[in-house]
């Protein structure tokens, strides 16, 4: 769910402030960028959120801990939030960022428009009511 939101939000804030220019503006190449750059973030944000979690069923699983609390006390706080992040961050975004590429490269293919948006047909749909 968080990488969902992430990626609403991403991409709002790279038309809004980063291109500015309004989605229907950009070449389809240009959106496709987008997609991948908040693609990347998505998963990015996903990847710190998931990693003390990960660590823990990691340290459960090979047998270094027997409880969640014996694994937080044996990998110690800061490990639990840092520890195997950069590799996983290296690993999980590129996957995120392709899968969003694809998504939208087969909605563009299909004649739809590409991800994201979500900000503006939600204050289309207040303006209506």
């Amino acid at each position: 769910m968080i990488m969902f939101t992430t990626f609403e939000h991403s991409v709002d804030l790279i038309y809004g402030d980063v291109i500015q220019k309004r989605k229907e503006d950009c070449s389809r190449a240009q959106q496709l960028g987008v997609t991948c750059l908040a693609g990347y973030a998505a998963g990015a944000v996903g990847t710190v959120i998931s990693n003390p979690a990960d660590n823990i069923i990691s340290s459960i699983y090979n047998k270094k801990a027997d409880t969640v609390m014996q694994a937080v006390k044996n990998i110690g706080v800061t490990n639990l939030l840092t520890r195997s992040l950069p590799v996983r961050l290296a690993l999980v975004g590129p996957v995120v960022t392709m899968q969003w590429f694809f998504y939208d490269t087969i909605k563009l293919l299909s004649g739809l428009p590409t991800s994201g948006g979500l900000k503006k047909r939600l204050e289309e749909a207040n303006a209506s009511t």
